[in-house]
């Protein structure tokens, strides 16, 4: 069976789109990288890939909000191949800033259709400063493809605009529909309850993903691609010195590379 294709978008600022695909690859996709542009002049070339990732980063600087002049350039350009590459089986993942395009598309969560208007928001942290920290997360039980099998994770942030907000009658559809995907925890596995640093941003109901109702297109603050080796944990000093002691052995991959692995085998 021919592996799985996955497309990362990159140009005007985005900065993780090589880490995204070598994730990607790493989970056993084909990967290519392409400047939005590219794909503007080609759109037929979006249908080529099983999977379309929006990576981390700042598109034109956040300069116009986050996520939101990127989403503008997909709007006026690309919104029917994205709506019939959405309406086909296929999957897309938004990762911190490609959260916030897939938000200012319309994408997510699509309670009421993909690409209509911007149902929910991510502003400004908290505590008005960019957080960029580990956090722990729990894995609530929703239709998503990214998330299957999994209980619980602990991946960085990195971002000055994470704080999602949702007014109440569409925040009571996406709980009440479960499309709530991840929450920010304390180490312990228990909520945060908006308490920082364990919620970095002080997200409503300390949400830090959702996914569609479809379960195959998901927006996500933490980073998965910088956690899939077990040597990018922040505590792999003191784990590698405790199983030396203890006498048991280390994985060479870490828990963000299930993230990955997910989208590939929804395709195996």
């Amino acid at each position: 069976m021919p592996k799985p294709r996955a497309l990362i978008l990159t140009g005007y600022g985005i900065n993780c789109e090589e880490e995204t695909a070598f994730a990607f690859n790493k989970a056993g996709a084909v990967s290519s990288v392409m400047h939005i542009n590219e794909i503007i002049d080609s759109p037929g070339t979006l249908f080529n890939y099983q999977i379309f990732a929006f990576p981390g980063g700042f598109a034109y600087g956040d300069d116009t909000g986050a996520g939101k002049a990127m989403a503008n350039k997909i709007k006026n350009n690309l919104s029917e191949e994205f709506r019939a590459f959405i309406e086909k089986d296929k999957l897309i993942l938004g990762i911190c800033n490609g959260f916030q395009v897939m938000v200012n598309l319309g994408i997510l969560p699509a309670m009421d259709g993909v690409l209509t208007k911007a149902e929910i928001s991510l502003e400004y942290n908290r505590t008005f400063r960019y957080e960029c920290r580990w956090v722990d997360l729990n894995i609530a039980d929703s239709p998503s493809v990214f998330t299957k099998d999994i209980e619980s994770m602990r991946m960085p942030v990195a971002h000055g605009e994470g704080n999602f907000i949702a007014q109440d009658e569409i925040l009571s559809r996406i709980e009440k529909n479960s499309l709530v995907a991840m929450r920010y925890s304390k180490p312990d596995g228990s909520r945060a309850d908006g308490e920082f640093p364990y919620n970095p941003n002080g997200s409503i109901n300390d949400i830090a993903a959702v996914c569609d109702r479809s379960g195959r297109m998901m927006g996500m603050m933490p980073h998965p691609e910088r956690n899939i080796l077990f040597t990018q944990r922040d505590d792999w000093t003191y784990l590698k010195e405790k199983a030396k002691r203890e006498g048991y052995s280390l994985p060479e991959e870490s828990e963000g590379l299930m993230i990955f692995k997910n989208a590939v085998k929804y395709f195996m």
